[in-house]
């Protein structure tokens, strides 16, 4: 059994979910990989495998019950949080995940194929490309935990969103300022989260086009 398993498994049932042992086993294997990767690539300052499980891990886990259903576009994924961490536990959902750094793509791509994963894809482009907006068609969630604004954020993600899009993003205060500007063209659901074992404050913006 991995060492971190039995913790795995308390705070993800701590966040209200039922994750399989099986579930717990890759999202295990994942952050293995980021740690070995990261060694030479620098694809997170987190260096402390227990503090992965905690920062990465948990962290991302804590907006899966409240992240609407459908086709997911990870923007500014890094080294996959959210969207692998998404991706491995929703194996029904087709994810995209998208970043400009090409060591981090690289990792995400060879991890996806070493695990024959088919439900999500690592594209290496810069999110304001014309032709990957086109390419990579709509979306029907869209995440990042990457963006300093929202304001930013927004803006990145109009040109992957329909009409029944709903924006996700994991903040950690929340940004008054940037929701008020939006007021007028996005409405905003604030969901409070709570993860086992951080004691920071999270949320989850789910923002709608008005």
């Amino acid at each position: 059994m991995h060492t971190f398993f039995q913790e795995l498994k308390t705070g993800s049932q701590a966040l209200g979910l039922a994750l399989s042992d099986d579930t717990l086993n890759l999202l295990l294997k994942y952050q293995d990989a980021l740690v070995l990767w990261n060694k030479a690539y620098n694809l997170t300052a987190i260096r402390d495998p227990k503090e992965m499980l905690i920062k990465h891990l948990l962290d991302s886990l804590s907006i899966l019950k409240d992240l609407p259903q459908g086709r997911l576009l990870d923007i500014g994924t890094g080294g996959g949080m959210p969207g692998m961490i998404i991706a491995l536990c929703q194996p029904d959902r087709q994810c995209v995940l998208l970043d400009s750094n090409g060591k981090k793509i690289r990792f995400l791509t060879q991890f996806i194929a070493d695990l024959k994963l088919e439900n999500v894809i690592a594209v290496q482009t810069r999110v304001e490309s014309v032709e990957s907006i086109e390419a990579l068609g709509k979306f029907d969630v869209i995440t990042s935990r990457a963006f300093a604004s929202l304001t930013d954020f927004v803006t990145a993600s109009v040109p992957f969103m329909h009409e029944k899009s709903i924006i996700a993003s994991m903040k950690g205060l929340i940004p008054e300022e940037e929701v008020f500007a939006l007021k007028d063209q996005f409405s905003c659901e604030v969901v409070a989260l709570k993860v086992p074992q951080l004691n920071e404050q999270r949320h989850l913006l789910l923002l709608k086009q008005i």
